[in-house]
C-alpha cells in the first residue's frame, strides 16, 4: 500500500511540476494556464500585484480575467474575433487584427502555435479546467445592445455590467438598428436597416432560432421595398410586434413572434419612426419623423380608424418641423412622452383631450427615451452636435415633469435602465472625428463606441467605461 501512495504522488507532483518553476493554478484548461501564466499573468504584467498598472486586467486565474479589466472584457466567450485580447498577443495577419503594443511587452512575441491555441480555446467559450464557461445558464439577467457598424448584439451580464457575448446577426451588411426582450424574457428579436427580416433568439444561450419575413417577399428570392426597419414594439402577451419601415413610402408590419410569419404589412406611411402600443393593446401611435404631428389607429391597420394629432397646436403637415422621433406611454396609459429631434424639445401629449399639455425644452437633438417604474422617471439622449463643445447630453424628467441634465460625450444614443441593479446604461456612439480615440482597433469600420453607467437618481457616473464595437446604437434589458 505504501508503494502504492508513492507512486500515486510521485505522478501527480511531477505531472504537475513537468516544465521547472512551473505549477499549475487549477483555474485555466492545463495547457492555457501555463501559456497565460508564464507568458501573460507575470511581475509588472497581468498579475494581482501589477494589474493596476496593467489596464487593471489579472490574468492570474480563469476567474479573475472574467473580473474584466478598466476597458471592458478582454475575452469573450465563443468569440475570438471580439476579443481584444487576442488583438494583443497577435502578430500574425492571418490570424486577424494586431493591435499595438504587442504583448508580452518587451519579450518575445507568441508562436503562431501560442496564438492559435488561445483563439481555439476561447472560440471553444474559454472554459475553465472544469468545463465551466462563463457567464453561462439561465440564471443570468442580461441586457442586449446592437452595433450597427458591425453587425452584432453585445450581451451585458447585469450583475457585473460586463460585456459578456457578441452575437453576429447579420452579413456584415444587415445593420442592425433596434433590439428588444419578450415580456416573458424568455427571448429577444433584432431589426435591420438593410434586411426585410426580424430574427428571432433565445435569452437562455442567446441562439438563433428564427426569421421573421417582415414584407410578403421577405422570405423568397426577392424583396419587397420596404427595408430600413428602424423601431418595433411586442405586445404584452409577447405573441405579436409591429414593426417600421422609415421611409417616405414607410410601411408598418405585424408579424406572428410564436409562429413566424407575417400576419400584414401597411404601407404609405410618412417617414415613420417612433411607435407604441396603448394601454389595451387596441391602438397604434406612430410618430411622423419629418413633420409635427403622431398618427393614431387600431392595431388592425382598419385605416378608417386613422386620426392624426399636430403636436403643436397647428395643421397637420410633413414638413419638416418638430420631427418627432422616439416615444412612450406613460403608467397611466393617458399620455404620450415624444422626443421631438428638431424643435430640441419632450412634447406630453394627452390621449383623452388629443392636446399637448407640457413642452419640455431638452439639449440638442433629443433621441431616444425610456421610463423607469421604479424610478418613476423618464430618461432621453440628446446627441449633440458631435463637437468638443456638444458631445451630448443625458436628461431625467421627475414625475413633476422637472429636469436634470448631464452633459456625456461622445455622441450618446441607446439607454436602458437596469433596475436589479440601479444602473443606467447609456451608449456612446462615437462616431464623430472629433471622439475619443478607443484602446483598441475593431474587427469592423470606424471606431469603437463605448458604454457607461450613471445613478438613476442622481446622473452621477460610476466611473465605468468600457468599450465596445462600432456604433453601439440601442439597447434594452431582459424583464
Amino acid at each position: 500500500m505504501k508503494l502504492f501512495c508513492y507512486t500515486f504522488l510521485f505522478l501527480v507532483l511531477s505531472a504537475c511540476t513537468k516544465d521547472k518553476g512551473y505549477v499549475l493554478t487549477g483555474d485555466y484548461p492545463a495547457d492555457i494556464d501555463k501559456l497565460i501564466t508564464t507568458r501573460c499573468a507575470v511581475s509588472g504584467c497581468h498579475n494581482t500585484v501589477s494589474k493596476d498598472a496593467a489596464s487593471g486586467l489579472d490574468l492570474s486565474s480563469w476567474s479573475s480575467l472574467f473580473r474584466g479589466s478598466r476597458s471592458g472584457s478582454p475575452v469573450i466567450p465563443f468569440s475570438s474575433r471580439f476579443s481584444s485580447l487576442c488583438y494583443f498577443i497577435n502578430t500574425y495577419s492571418d490570424l486577424g487584427t494586431i493591435n499595438a503594443p504587442t504583448m508580452p511587452i518587451g519579450e518575445a512575441p507568441l508562436t503562431r502555435e501560442e496564438v492559435s491555441r488561445l483563439k481555439g480555446w476561447i472560440d471553444a467559450g474559454a472554459p475553465d479546467f472544469k468545463g465551466t464557461v462563463a457567464f453561462s445558464g439561465p440564471a443570468v439577467k442580461k441586457l442586449y445592445a446592437v452595433n450597427q457598424g458591425c453587425d452584432v448584439v453585445t450581451v451585458f451580464d447585469s450583475e457585473t455590467h460586463l460585456p459578456i457575448r457578441y452575437i453576429e446577426v447579420g452579413s456584415g451588411k444587415s445593420t442592425p438598428h433596434q433590439v428588444r426582450v419578450a415580456p416573458d424574457g424568455k427571448f429577444w428579436y433584432v431589426v435591420f436597416l438593410n434586411s426585410n427580416v426580424m430574427k428571432k433568439y433565445r435569452c437562455s444561450d442567446d441562439a438563433f432560432v428564427a426569421d421573421i419575413p417582415l414584407t410578403p417577399l421577405a422570405a423568397k428570392t426577392g424583396t419587397q421595398n420596404a427595408l430600413d426597419w428602424n423601431t418595433f414594439v411586442i405586445s404584452d402577451d409577447g405573441k405579436r410586434a409591429y414593426c417600421v419601415s422609415w421611409t417616405a413610402v414607410g410601411a408598418v408590419s405585424t408579424v406572428d413572434l410564436l409562429n413566424h410569419r407575417l400576419i400584414r404589412m401597411s404601407p404609405g406611411w410618412n417617414y415613420p419612426h417612433g411607435i407604441c402600443l396603448s394601454k389595451d393593446g387596441a391602438k397604434i401611435y406612430l410618430a411622423a419623423q419629418t413633420g409635427n404631428y403622431i398618427s393614431e389607429i387600431d392595431s388592425a391597420f382598419n385605416l378608417s380608424t386613422l386620426n392624426e394629432y399636430a403636436l403643436d397646436g397647428t395643421q397637420v403637415s410633413s414638413v419638416s418641423s418638430l420631427d418627432p422621433h422616439d416615444m412612450g406611454l406613460n403608467e397611466g396609459g393617458n399620455r404620450l412622452y415624444v422626443t421631438c429631434q428638431k424643435s430640441n424639445e419632450v412634447i406630453v401629449f394627452d390621449l383623452t383631450s388629443k392636446t399637448s399639455v407640457a413642452r419640455i425644452p431638452t439639449p440638442y437633438y433629443p433621441q431616444e427615451l425610456v421610463y423607469s417604474k421604479k424610478y418613476t422617471s423618464w430618461y432621453l439622449t440628446c446627441s449633440g452636435d458631435g463637437s468638443p463643445t456638444d458631445p451630448g447630453s443625458v436628461m431625467k424628467i421627475n414625475s413633476d415633469l422637472s429636469t436634470l441634465t448631464l452633459r456625456h460625450g461622445a455622441q450618446p444614443h441607446g439607454l436602458a435602465v437596469d433596475e436589479r441593479s440601479g444602473l443606467l446604461y447609456v451608449l456612446s456612439r462615437n462616431i464623430s472625428s472629433s471622439g475619443p480615440l478607443p484602446h483598441h482597433t475593431s474587427q469592423c469600420q470606424g471606431k469603437n463606441g463605448f458604454v457607461s453607467f450613471l445613478d438613476p437618481l442622481d446622473l452621477k457616473s460610476t466611473g465605468d467605461k468600457f468599450e465596445l464595437s462600432v456604433d453601439p446604437y440601442f439597447i434594452y434589458p431582459q424583464p
